[in-house]
């Protein structure tokens, strides 16, 4: 068993990176009520890193084939992720919801593929980013939407 984390450390790490960094996101949509929380963002940011290993996997025990594109594998995790976004995105009445959860999803996936190539310099500073975009971008939109809701409907 030693053996296999021995031989394994780089893609566990890997791994590891990338639930980690689903969870932290994920968090973070969970402390504002939102329905893809820890688990959603942590599974679609380890998905994604599992399909860029399993496509350098790939590409290292079929090298020499021919007509082999392992980089179809993660262009497809973007469509994938698609219909996933989209399924977060609903109608109530006028108001459309789910977008900003989409999006995370969308961005994690991103996150994920950074962590499965190793690349763990660009998906911290993207989950940071997001974590800034998602805390302080929600702290300046209060008192814009209500100035909007002060404007559509003056109290007189």
């Amino acid at each position: 068993m030693e053996q296999f984390f021995t031989q394994n450390s780089e893609i566990i790490l890997r791994l590891v990176v990338a639930v980690g960094l689903g969870l932290l996101v994920g968090a973070e949509r969970l402390l504002v009520h939102k329905d893809a929380g820890m688990k959603t963002h942590a599974l679609v940011s380890l998905g994604s890193a599992v399909f860029v290993l399993v496509s350098e996997i790939l590409i290292q025990k079929y090298a020499n084939l021919p007509g082999l594109n392992p980089t179809m594998i993660p262009a497809q995790i973007i469509v994938g992720i698609g219909f996933l976004g989209a399924g977060s995105i609903m109608i109530y009445g006028t108001r459309l919801r789910g977008l900003t959860t989409a999006g995370g999803l969308w961005v994690m996936a991103g996150v994920g593929m950074a962590t499965g190539f190793g690349f763990f310099g660009l998906a911290f500073v993207a989950t940071m980013l997001v974590l800034l975009i998602l805390i302080l971008v929600n702290i300046l939109e209060k008192p814009i939407k209500k100035i909007s809701e002060e404007i559509d409907h003056p109290i007189n």
